[in-house]
């Protein structure tokens, strides 16, 4: 009993159904907030730089590649956050998907073998990636749920992929956490969280030790 009671308390169990993630998975409870406190400030940053959408497919270098700084879409701004911090999403993806690219989606026009020059910057890639190397939490219609450094996805109509961070400045009317996206208009600190259907819930934190 002693033994089967350590194993339990060495998980952290998520409800509505996810997957329970080991203790020694995670930094120290600490650690995480100091984390999270960073990758606010960096999705912050971001929205003081004017950067065109252009979701156009673009050669980059590998590993710390980057579309020209001027643009990009609403996963840029997720890499370029995390990359502030210290952490290439570009790389983290890429190495995942040459090991287990059958768990990835593979789209009609999409390449039939990991490409490290786009598929970081995908929605449906990201939100695989972060269920398998991160922490899947829970998506709720509750405000209170969603917390700084939390990254979001959504379906914005017709299987249309958004994602963005939820930063911590609330919003005056509605008293809700805002979000850094840029779905057309450049990186913005809105009040979206629940404007479209959300279909991911996540945090990370980086690749484990």
């Amino acid at each position: 009993m002693v033994k089967r009671a350590q194993r339990l308390a060495a998980l952290v169990v998520l409800g509505f159904g996810f997957r329970a993630v080991a203790q020694n998975a995670l930094p120290s409870l600490a650690d995480q907030q100091a984390f999270l406190r960073k990758l606010d400030a960096a999705a912050i940053e971001r929205t003081h730089h004017v950067v065109r959408y252009l979701p156009a497919y673009v050669r980059i270098p590998y590993p710390e590649g980057d579309v020209p700084a001027d643009t990009g879409v609403c996963t840029d701004e997720v890499i370029r956050s995390y990359r502030a911090v210290g952490i290439d999403l570009q790389k983290e993806v890429h190495e995942d998907m040459v090991r287990n690219f059958s768990l990835y989606p593979h789209k009609r026009g999409w390449l039939d073998h990991p490409d490290s020059n786009i598929d970081h910057r995908r929605v449906p890639n990201l939100r695989v990636f972060f269920q398998r190397k991160g922490v899947a939490l829970p998506v709720t219609t509750r405000a209170e749920d969603y917390s700084p450094g939390d990254l979001v996805t959504w379906d914005l109509g017709g299987g249309v992929g958004h994602i963005g961070i939820v930063v911590d400045r609330k919003a005056v009317l509605s008293n809700r956490y805002e979000v850094v996206h840029n779905i057309g208009q450049g990186p913005r600190l809105e009040d979206v969280l629940f404007s479209w259907k959300i279909t991911g819930h996540y945090r990370y934190f980086g690749p484990k030790p």
